[in-house]
């Protein structure tokens, strides 16, 4: 017979390890909402420069101060987090505003590799439906080590049919053009 003290101290344990593990696990899922919220924010911050050309022209004029710019940039992103705010500013305070898209794009592709995520472009005769995008995601993102892949599908009617995937710098080809090509140049191979 197994004491009362022995099985509350193994419950205990038990309790313990249960504990930590829903605390990471809280942890982990403060931590992905953060960094989605993150994105979201910047995305904001890169939708704002991508449609109002102008305020990079006033963010960079020579002839407007530093606190009016500075005033400008508070305005413009008045309701986003002060983390993001700050970024912005510092940019602006380092004359390294103009880089504002290409920390949002380094931004996204971190976070995409802390969620396990990799971008892809998908060129397809036709534009694909939502399960053909899941399916091409479920076959290629454990071949280049990720969990998912967001895929953004370009129709190309060159490629006559099947599909090219771009993820990264791989491309897996598996149109009919690519084919035609590959026989056409064994072809011409066994010509000469």
């Amino acid at each position: 017979m197994i004491s009362h003290n022995h099985t509350s101290k193994k419950a205990n344990n038990f309790i313990l390890v249960l504990c930590k593990v829903n605390h990471r696990n809280r942890k982990l899922a403060t931590e992905k909402q953060m960094i989605d919220e993150m994105q979201h924010q910047l995305q904001i911050v890169e939708e704002v420069f991508a449609k109002t050309p102008e305020l990079m022209d006033v963010l960079t004029h020579p002839k407007i101060t530093i606190e009016r710019k500075k005033q400008f940039v508070s305005e413009a992103f008045a309701e986003l987090s002060p983390t993001v705010q700050h970024t912005v500013l510092l940019l602006l305070e380092r004359h390294r505003i103009q880089i504002v898209g290409q920390m949002v794009q380094e931004y996204r592709f971190l976070a995409n590799e802390v969620r396990g995520v990799a971008d892809a472009t998908v060129y397809s005769v036709k534009p694909l439906s939502a399960d053909e995008k899941r399916a091409i995601s479920q076959s290629f993102a454990s071949k280049v080590g990720k969990h998912t892949l967001n895929i953004s599908n370009i129709v190309d009617k060159s490629l006559i049919g099947g599909v090219k995937l771009r993820i990264g710098n791989r491309i897996y080809d598996g149109s009919i053009s690519s084919k035609l090509e590959t026989i056409h140049r064994g072809l011409l191979a066994h010509r000469s």
